[in-house]
Order: C-alpha cells, then sequence, then structure tokens
C-alpha cells in the first residue's frame, strides 16, 4: 500500500510496465516517489492546461496523467477515471 502525506485521489492498482522500471532503476528513481507526487498533485513537467485539466479531473472523476522527466526520457503516470488502477509506462507504450 502506497501511503500519500496528502492524498488527493485513489490511485486503485498500481501496475508498471517493465520498460518504465528499467528506466527508472537506470536513474535511481523510485516508482514510489512518483506515485505519491501524482497522488498528491505534482504532475511533474505537464503544460499549464494539462496540469487545469488533472485538477478538473479530480473533481469531476476523469482520468489523470502526470509525466515525470528523466535524464535519458520520460515516465507517464495514468490515473483511469474510475480510479481503479494507475498505471506507470513509458510514453512509446501508450
Amino acid at each position: 500500500m502506497l501511503l500519500c502525506v496528502n492524498p488527493l485521489f485513489s490511485l486503485g492498482q498500481t501496475v508498471a510496465t517493465p520498460h518504465a522500471l528499467e528506466l527508472l532503476a537506470q536513474h535511481n528513481t523510485s516508482c514510489f516517489s512518483l506515485l505519491a507526487r501524482h497522488q498528491s498533485g505534482d504532475w511533474g513537467n505537464v503544460p499549464a492546461e494539462d496540469a487545469l485539466s488533472n485538477q478538473q479531473a479530480i473533481e469531476r472523476g476523469y482520468r489523470i496523467m502526470s509525466v515525470y522527466p528523466l535524464k535519458t526520457g520520460k515516465v507517464w503516470i495514468i490515473t483511469e477515471a474510475d480510479r481503479s488502477v494507475t498505471t506507470v509506462l513509458l510514453p512509446e507504450e501508450y
């Protein structure tokens, strides 16, 4: 179970692709720390309009997406609208 100090929404089941986990390991970055950032409203590197969309998604029950850049790539985190699952993946895996 992942704990977030100020969770804004439920993550549901959390899953990650093998390639995303491999990239995170290469950069010594914790998947759990990124999930906590996502759940607390730190969307990473998203345009202002996407950040606003995420805020509205929390209130209205839409899909939420964060983007976290690494030195050699980036990781996406997507929480489905029904909050049943949150997926950590690479952009090319979408």
